[in-house]
């Protein structure tokens, strides 16, 4: 997590928001708390500041990798957002939306032609500790945006996209105003760049089609819950002929019946009787190895600990495992037989007879002491 929160909550994106959601809610974020607009405002200037850190990783791809994948990054928001990080494009857009100049200069709804990368996707997967311990492949379906198969992802017929006459390729056209050239979005190809002139009936010219693909993923031994595991290139197709996006599994561990997991180590809680702890036993501890033998010494006490070395789970993405810890709980018997009970009454009266000799030795030696003052 990030010393100033998380990222995607700051923005109001959900984490599988794709680069253009991420540009568009730090855009009305900037817009919004930017200290032109809002002068002498400390809690304005915080947001905008929060926001600029937000999408100096979030708009970074590189970095979202890593703060995805471990919730951290670092040198998070040094330097603010670059003027030709592209969230700008140019000077214009910043005046219009900051100054109310947007139609003038020809901001607002532009697109971009060309390919463009699709959207990451989410997917919860939830497995048992065993299967944490194991490592499994999986067989998910997955709902997603995959490249036509009618058009090979080129929303033609033909396959063929033609250059817009009227822009030339450069979604906008410019006409000049007095002083000014106004910028606006190509009437004819609505900012594509491009127009299909024979459109894919089975995509309706987009050159994508939703489809619910099977998909075997392999999940490593020790994984832990609440981790993510990138699987790149399998999230939505991109439009145009793009690069895909990347599935994220958000990985889930239920909890144990058993065993109580802390990082790579187990722990779990065995009961002894009293003439376990007194006398020591040897005792099986089912781990997912299969039985281990764990010998416990006469006169342990209850709360005691004991250690397994190299039973526990595997460490993801190095070697060796971590260990089983066992606490031993006294269990008092619900019932007990006359015979028991007997010896329960023995053992007390010993029990009595052991303090008496104690306190009378104490004794004595109180008393030889006080004769010698």
């Amino acid at each position: 997590m990030s010393p100033s929160g998380d990222y995607y909550e700051i923005l109001g994106l959900e984490r599988d928001a794709t680069p253009a959601q991420i540009k568009s809610a730090y855009r009305q974020a900037a817009l919004k708390y930017h200290p032109d607009r809002n002068p002498g405002d400390r809690e304005a200037e915080e947001k905008f500041k929060k926001a600029s850190e937000a999408y100096s990783v979030l708009g970074d791809p590189a970095k979202r990798d890593q703060y995805d994948r471990f919730g951290t990054v670092g040198g998070a928001g040094e330097g603010g957002i670059p003027w030709n990080s592209g969230l700008f494009d140019d000077f214009s857009d910043l005046l219009g939306g900051l100054f109310g100049f947007g139609d003038l200069f020809g901001g607002g709804g532009r697109r971009r032609s060309g390919p463009q990368r699709g959207a990451d996707l989410r997917y919860d997967l939830e497995l048992t500790l065993e299967e944490a311990f194991e490592g499994i492949q999986r067989e998910i379906t997955l709902p997603k945006e995959e490249p036509c198969s009618d058009c090979g992802g080129s929303g033609s017929r033909s396959g063929q996209r033609l250059t817009c006459s009227a822009c030339r390729g450069r979604g906008t056209v410019a006409t000049r105003q007095g002083f000014f050239t106004v910028s606006r979005t190509c009437p004819q190809c609505g900012g594509e760049g491009e127009i299909v002139q024979d459109p894919c009936s089975s995509c309706r010219g987009s050159g994508r089609s939703r489809s619910q693909k099977k998909l075997k993923v392999r999940i490593p031994a020790g994984v832990d819950d609440g981790m993510r595991l990138r699987i790149s290139g399998e999230g939505d197709a991109g439009e145009k002929s793009g690069p895909s996006g990347d599935l994220y599994l958000f990985i889930s561990v239920r909890e144990h019946s058993f065993f109580k997991r802390e990082g790579d180590d187990l722990y779990c809680t065995v009961p002894l009787s009293f003439p376990q702890a007194a006398l020591g036993t040897d005792l099986v501890i089912k781990t997912f190895e299969g039985e281990q033998s764990l010998s416990i010494p006469a006169l342990t006490e209850g709360g005691s600990r004991f250690r397994l070395s190299g039973k526990g789970m595997p460490r993801l993405g190095r070697k060796g495992r971590g260990d089983i810890y066992v606490e031993v709980v006294l269990k008092s018997p619900k019932k007990l037989s006359k015979q028991e009970k007997n010896l329960y009454s023995e053992l007390l009266e010993l029990e009595k007879e052991r303090e008496e000799k104690k306190s009378g030795f104490f004794r004595k030696v109180f008393d030889t002491i006080a004769d010698g003052r």
